[in-house]
C-alpha cells in the first residue's frame, strides 16, 4: 500500500481567484499554479486538475499495457502515450481520450490492440475514471 498527497492553497471565489500546488510527496513537482479560466479557458501557463488528471491516466495506462504485454511474451520496446480529458463546466469531467502507438517486436496490430484495450480498462486510473461517461483508445503500431 502507498499513499500519496498533494497541498494545494486556493484564495479568492472561484471565477477570480486562484491557487496553487504547492508540494507533492515526491518533490517531483510543484509549486503550479491553478485557476478556473485555465480550466475553462486559455490555460495561459497554468494547469488544471484535468491536464493533471491526463497525465495521470497516459502514465497509468502506459504501464499497464507494458506490464501485460511483457506478461504475455511481448515486452514493448516504446509505448508513446497521450490522453486527453473533456471539462464542460456545469458538467464535469465528460471523457478521456487515450491515444498510445507502440513499438513491440513481434507482435500483429490485431494482438497490440487487443492488449490495449484490456489496459484501458483495467488500469487503475481508468478505473477511477469509471464515472467518466466516454474513455476511448486509438492504438496501433508504431
Amino acid at each position: 500500500m502507498a499513499d500519496r498527497t498533494a497541498n494545494v492553497t486556493w484564495t479568492g471565489s472561484l471565477m477570480e481567484g486562484s491557487g496553487t500546488i504547492q508540494s507533492v510527496d515526491s518533490g517531483a513537482f510543484g509549486p503550479l499554479d491553478v485557476s478556473w479560466a485555465a480550466r475553462t479557458e486559455d490555460h495561459e501557463g497554468l494547469t488544471s486538475p484535468e491536464e493533471l488528471i491526463a497525465a495521470a491516466h497516459a502514465a497509468c495506462f502506459s504501464m499497464a499495457l507494458s506490464n501485460d504485454l511483457a506478461q504475455a511474451g511481448s515486452p514493448p520496446d516504446r509505448l508513446e502515450t497521450s490522453a486527453t480529458v473533456t471539462f464542460v463546466p456545469g458538467t464535469g469531467i465528460t471523457k478521456s481520450a487515450l491515444t498510445v502507438r507502440g513499438l513491440v517486436p513481434g507482435m500483429d496490430e490485431a494482438a497490440f490492440v487487443e492488449a490495449a484495450e484490456g489496459a484501458k480498462e483495467n488500469c487503475p486510473v481508468s478505473k477511477a475514471l469509471a464515472s467518466v461517461p466516454e474513455i476511448t483508445l486509438d492504438a496501433s503500431l508504431l
